[in-house]
Order: structure tokens, then sequence, then C-alpha cells
């Protein structure tokens, strides 16, 4: 079982294990010896979001790749899809991402991508970590596999500049080569002239969106949160807060709304009358026009666990099959590579279109998207007028330990009646998240008010048992 790698890369407090600088180089060290073994001298393509602490653990994760000899360039601040897309196609090693997606500013993360430019597998991340407590141990380091910090709380100011002047110089054309990529995808985009409220979430996206829609040309759009400070990434801001964009949509009388995450690895939108438009819709109205287009492999789509049962019947009358994988958009892709499906994605706003992308990319599923709405004549609410959701609940608990949960019979308990009660009429899905230290409880039931009573009810079990 892996004790580093997440769904999303290795992902903590900066400074605090497994985040603390001696970890980090030993990171470093151990992806440079398991590249060098396809590769006499890898050379890694490194990027970065927003966050203050991301340049000294830019420079710290240098150090390590170039001791273990790899070659590093650095792509500067870029969105993660950035980062895996030219990872590919200007043939790097691997690509990795300073970057804790969504996650508040305290938080950073690393992510790695294969030459492929795809997530790598878990047998390989299991691999890397038995290098990672190589190097702790050789190097006397306290145990790292229990846990123990070397710091506590975010780096200062100060510290996150510490080591930051040895990072390599920014190469400025990987961030216009993935531009030329974006409009390539969208060759004759036309905008109508719409006004389009976009929501940087101050983060990654910050960078990139505003010269990309400035070479669109034919609309007016009105950026914001998009004056990143180190500490303002996702705060009030971004997918995580759709609500935001949709209101600044309604106040400025704009005709569509889009919002990334931190990394813009997702997006999430507000229709003309300032409603949100999540993942689920996104899948729909994508799978319908690939699916026109004879474009959709299989008549399939793959979503997750957490997809509304609404997405699904929607799918079902325009003859579309629905997969649901785990979880997390690398089990996703994975399914989708399986089945041969080219559309895939989550609710949450990772969208993955295969053939064009190796990951869930926002910047590119929002021009998609602008794109199916030119050609349908129709505006994004009308495209996804018909689809009726089955009211839903998530229920985030802080947890200490992640203990299975069937092991717990107060909340086994809970779980089996809330599933011998909802039966047809409803789903119950309770997991970990494989990000944070969150037990996340979902319930979707056609009775709003047993769907929120067998939440609560199995939130408070998890609670007693593994709450903080």
């Amino acid at each position: 079982m892996k004790k580093l790698f997440g769904t999303d890369g290795i992902r903590s407090v900066a400074g605090q294990y497994p985040l603390d600088a001696s970890t980090v180089h030993a990171i470093g060290l151990a992806l440079a010896h398991t590249l060098s073994k396809t590769s006499p001298t890898p050379r890694v393509l490194l990027g970065m979001d927003t966050r203050e602490s991301g340049p000294a653990l830019t420079a710290q994760l240098t150090a390590g790749l170039v001791a273990g000899g790899a070659s590093v360039e650095n792509a500067g601040v870029i969105t993660t899809p950035a980062i895996a897309y030219l990872t590919h196609t200007h043939r790097f090693a691997a690509g990795i991402v300073i970057s804790a997606s969504h996650n508040p500013w305290q938080d950073n993360g690393i992510k790695v991508f294969g030459p492929d430019g795809y997530k790598l597998p878990d047998a390989t991340e299991l691999a890397i970590e038995a290098e990672i407590f190589h190097h702790l141990k050789s190097t006397s380091s306290p145990s790292k596999e229990t846990g123990t910090s070397s710091q506590s709380g975010a780096p200062s100011s100060t510290q996150a500049k510490v080591g930051s002047q040895n990072n390599p110089p920014v190469n400025e054309s990987d961030r216009a080569d993935y531009i030329r990529f974006l409009l390539a995808a969208v060759s004759g985009l036309s905008l109508d002239n719409r006004r389009i409220v976009i929501d940087c979430a101050n983060g990654a996206a910050s960078a990139v969106a505003p010269e990309l829609f400035a070479q669109l040309g034919g609309t007016e759009i009105l950026f914001t949160h998009a004056s990143p400070d180190g500490r303002n990434i996702n705060e009030q801001c971004g997918a995580l807060h759709p609500e935001i964009v949709a209101a600044q949509v309604r106040h400025h009388k704009a005709q569509l709304g889009i919002t990334f995450d931190g990394d813009a690895d997702r997006a999430l939108f507000a229709d003309e009358d300032g409603n949100v438009v999540n993942g689920d819709a996104v899948l729909l109205l994508a799978a319908r026009d690939l699916q026109a287009r004879g474009l959709l492999t299989n008549s399939t789509v793959v979503a997750t666990t957490m997809s509304n049962m609404g997405l699904e019947a929607a799918l079902k009358r325009s003859g579309i099959q629905m997969l649901r994988a785990a979880v997390g958009d690398k089990y996703v892709l994975e399914q989708m590579l399986a089945t041969q499906a080219a559309l895939g994605g989550e609710q949450s706003g990772h969208i993955i279109f295969t053939g064009r992308s190796t990951t869930g990319d926002g910047l590119l599923t929002a021009l998609l998207l602008l794109d199916i709405v030119h050609r349908s004549g129709k505006s994004l609410g009308e495209l996804v007028s018909d689809l009726k959701v089955f009211p839903q609940v998530i229920v985030n608990v802080k947890v200490r330990e992640k203990r299975p949960l069937d092991a717990i019979p107060a909340v086994a308990r809970a779980i089996a009646e809330a599933e011998r009660e909802l039966a047809d009429t409803g789903r119950v899905v309770i997991r970990y998240s494989g990000t944070e230290a969150l037990a996340r409880v979902m319930i979707e039931a056609e009775s709003e008010p047993a769907m929120r009573r067998h939440a609560d009810t199995i939130a408070e079990a998890i609670r007693v048992e593994l709450g903080i």
C-alpha cells in the first residue's frame, strides 16, 4: 500500500513531511534514479502553480534530480495539463508539477507524469516510494515512514525564497507552445461576441488564460481572481466556489462563466442565468456532441461513483451508456483506455478527451465547450436543460486515521441501513479522500429528507469513531 502517493501525487502542508526539505530532495533523487533506468541522462520538465512555497520546493526537488543525474528545464508558473502536454510532445523523460490543486495555499504537492504524458501507474509510484525511503534511510534522517516532521506549518515568505535562486531560468517558450496547442484544438472557434466571466482561482490559469483568450478575440472577457500573491490561491474563488463566478455572470449580465481550480486541470461553468454547470452537465453535452458527429467510441462515457444518477438517465435517453470508475481522474483515464472510451470525467470538473489530452485540462475543456455552444446555436443553459439531477449531499468529515469503514460496526450499520431504505431510489457512496484527511459521505436520493437524514447519521458515526 502506498504511503506517500495519493490519487493525485504527493500532497501535504508545505514544509512538513513529506514536503520537508530532506524528503523533497530524496524524492528528486528517487525519480532521477528511476528515470535513469531507461535514459542515461533523463530530461525532466518542472512547473508549478502560484503558491508561496513553490519556488523553494522547486529548488529542493531540482537539487535532488540533478544530484541523481537528471537535467531540469523550468517552465515556471504553468498549468498541470500544460506540463503533461509538453512532457510528451517535447520528449522529456518526465514532467513534474509542484501543486496542491484545489487545496489551500499552505499545502503543496508533487505530481509526476511519465514520458507519454500520463500520470504514473500505482506500481511505478510504489517503486519510487521504496527508492525515497532508501535514500532517507541512507542519509540517517529521522524515520519518515512514521510521518515525522522536520518543520511545522507552511514556510514563511523568507523560507519560500531560500534556494529558489538556484532554480533553472524559466523557459518562456513552454507556455507559448501550450497556448498554440490549445488554439489548434479549436481552430476556427468563434466566441460570438459573448461577454464571458473567467475566474482563474488566483492560480496557474492566471499565467495562461489572459494570453490565450487575448489571441481568440471577438468577445468581452472579464477576468476575476487573476492576481495571485502566493497565499490567495483557491481562497473563496475558483472551482471550489463556482457560485462566485455564477454571481458574477448575473452581475455583469454575461452569457457564460468559466472557473478553474488552482492548477487548472479542471473547470466548472455558469450558464447565462447564473446557474452552476458542473462536470456531469459538461459530460452530457460533450457526449451528445461527440455522438452526433460519430466520435463517441462505443457510445460510452466514463464517469465516477460520484456522478449523479440524473446524468446516467440523461445519457441513456440519448443511447449512451455510462461506466463508473473510482474517484480520481487517473482512474477515470485507466477505464477509458481499457474500454477505448473517447470521453470521461468527474462531477468536480476533470474532463478528459482521449486523443486530445492525457489528463484533465480545464482550459481545453473550456474551449471545447465554447465551440459546442457556438456550433449548436444554443445557449449553455438550453444545452443542459434536460439534465434532472437527483438531490445529492456530500458531507466531509475530518479524520485522524483511515481505517476500513466496513470494519467499524457503528459505521457499517449506518451505511447498511441507508442502503436498505434507499434501495433503487438512491445511492450511498462513502470513501476516503485520496488527497486529504477526510471521509466523504455522499448520499443521493429521490427523497431529500431521507438523503439528509442518512448522510448526517453516517457522518456522525464516522465522527464519533475517527473524528479529530
